[in-house]
């Protein structure tokens, strides 16, 4: 070998190292995923949530952990909130049911940065004599001119849940107003989704079943889809469970709307319920409500009755689409378990009854201290039975009922249950189930043939 040919192979092994490590660096920068400093993740993040999909495809790294991304692109979701809750509950859904959707938008009635993502401004075409005239608007003014340093001490604080709300927040009073708003300024940031879906910030959806579900709907059709509530003669799609929406009803709301708005400001100041207010828009222009129970829920998945029936309908075969009432932990949780279902199931749909035996049956055979199971039924001290000292007594009663399948003891009072509801913590209750007969009736519930949809 010559001298030269020597020369030249010792240049090769001292520029391929440097050769490799210019290689790993530009695929470093190169990575979507790739984290520095000076990484602009808020950028990241606004394209995302405003950009469509045909202008921010999803990375391999992240498909990667979002088996659900593909069919995604023809939903827009609108997690609608406010400005004195979004910090608590808005995080927990950019790391779990937000962080795989190639088009979304954070809706509120204050334009801020959390965590990355801008909040949009759902009032800011309200017309300005309502904004003037409504009491509802006092925060949101503040708000509009002080930023958060308007926000007072009553702005912050809780209500108990009534049977109109809760009126006594100054927050929620204002929410009302943003249901019809919300649809034109969806309209405007996604004119070409085939669906639209608005969520609570305690709004839990598993959109792999939701996906299914809207596959057999012609999208091209005006549809109004949720969980019925009514209030007077109006029915109407519970926002909590997700108000789901064609293409096509959006433009009608969107027409009708444009024509009215001091019609329909007047019926929203004498209306307690925004959703009921979008729901009489709906019915207005024509378009019905699909009653989606049970596919859509009000309750978080720990306090649902899996063996219930309602509309001639039982939860069991249906696929679990939303759930209402979910904490940051509950949302966090639900979120694990779903992620695990789909990674390693066979199944392509996660049912109410797979949720109910993977998640909640093997949480429910062991006695609780402080966790109220919501048994229903008060156990009377009639004569010839006992006396209900302790929740061994109140055991007791439950195992001498043969329907009995759980029981709670609080306050000196027994309550049983044959139904099977996880439930929920409360200090001073004691909660118990009956493991056996849990066991033979699940043996004896009728396999699932098919999958059970609510198409309308």
């Amino acid at each position: 070998m010559s001298l030269s040919a020597n020369h030249s192979r010792s240049w090769i092994f001292v520029l391929s190292p440097l050769l490799g490590l210019l290689l790993l660096y530009y695929l470093f920068r190169s990575s979507p995923d790739a984290y520095t400093e000076s990484s602009p993740i808020r950028e990241e993040h606004e394209q995302i949530t405003y950009l469509p999909p045909a202008t921010n495809p999803p990375s391999p790294q992240r498909e990667s952990h979002c088996h659900f991304l593909r069919g995604m692109e023809d939903v827009f979701v609108v997690l609608k909130t406010g400005a004195t809750e979004v910090q608590d509950k808005l995080p927990v859904h950019l790391q779990t049911t937000l962080r795989c959707l190639p088009s979304y938008a954070v809706f509120s009635d204050y334009e801020e940065d959390i965590s990355g993502v801008r909040t949009h401004d759902t009032l800011r075409n309200v017309r300005n004599e309502t904004k003037h005239s409504q009491p509802d608007f006092r925060i949101y003014n503040r708000l509009s001119t002080e930023g958060r340093q308007g926000l007072l001490a009553v702005d912050w604080k809780d209500d108990v849940e009534g049977p109109f709300g809760k009126p006594n927040i100054p927050g929620w009073r204002l929410d009302r107003w943003k249901y019809v708003p919300m649809i034109d300024e969806a309209i405007k940031i996604r004119p070409d989704a085939k669906w639209y879906v608005f969520l609570e910030p305690d709004s839990y959806m598993v959109w792999p079943n939701l996906l299914a579900w809207l596959a057999r709907f012609d999208a091209a059709k005006p549809y109004y889809i949720g969980s019925p509530m009514q209030i007077g003669d109006v029915i109407f799609a519970y926002s909590g469970s997700g108000i789901i929406l064609s293409n096509p009803a959006m433009r009608r709301v969107s027409k009708y709307t444009a024509r009215r708005s001091k019609e329909i400001d007047e019926y929203t100041s004498n209306n307690w319920s925004g959703d009921c207010v979008l729901g009489k828009v709906l019915r207005d222009v024509g378009v019905p409500l699909v009653w989606s129970w049970p596919m859509q829920l009000t309750s978080r998945v720990w306090e649902t009755d899996h063996f219930s029936e309602g509309y001639g309908r039982r939860p069991w075969c249906h696929p679990a689409v939303s759930y209402h009432g979910m904490e940051p932990r509950d949302i966090q949780d639900f979120y694990d378990f779903e992620q695990d279902w789909f990674r390693n199931g066979k199944n392509s749909l996660l049912l109410h009854g797979d949720v109910f035996r993977k998640l909640i049956q093997n949480e429910t055979l062991t006695e609780q201290e402080d966790w109220d199971n919501m048994s229903s039924e008060p156990v009377s001290e009639q004569i010839g039975n006992p006396l209900f000292l302790s929740a061994s007594d109140c055991a007791g009663h439950c195992a001498r009922d043969p329907e009995c399948l759980q029981y709670s003891f609080g306050n000196g009072k027994c309550q049983i249950s044959r139904s099977i509801i996880k439930g929920t913590p409360k200090a001073g209750v004691h909660s118990g189930w009956m493991p056996y007969r849990i066991q033979t009736y699940l043996k004896y519930m009728i396999p699932c043939g098919r999958v059970d949809y609510v198409l309308e």
